[in-house]
């Protein structure tokens, strides 16, 4: 097992996935392929960022990632900007059939 697969399966990581499972498919789509590819390489700031991120409400996360309006916290503006150029540039090949 490597060492990303073990972080994969740790309690904190657990939760992280939990937490970014939503009551909203589309923000589904945007969240767990970002922290499955992409949360690890993230600097502690932003792992903080997301962390608090995906405390808030789903309305809140959908008005951001859908670009409606910035982030009302700005501080967040930039892991919000991550999750958004990840779902533009990344492979979510894995999604295509839902």
């Amino acid at each position: 097992m490597t060492s990303e697969q073990a972080s994969a399966q740790s309690p904190e990581r657990k939760r992280l996935y939990w937490h970014s499972r939503r009551g909203m498919w589309e923000l589904d789509l945007l969240l767990i392929p970002f922290l499955e590819n992409s949360y690890d390489q993230l600097d502690s700031k932003l792992q903080e960022d997301y962390r608090r991120l995906i405390t808030l409400e789903d309305q809140d996360l959908f008005t951001w990632l859908m670009r409606r309006e910035p982030a009302a916290d700005s501080s967040l503006q930039q892991i919000v900007d991550q999750i958004i150029d990840y779902a533009e540039k990344g492979d979510l090949s894995q999604f295509k059939g839902l």
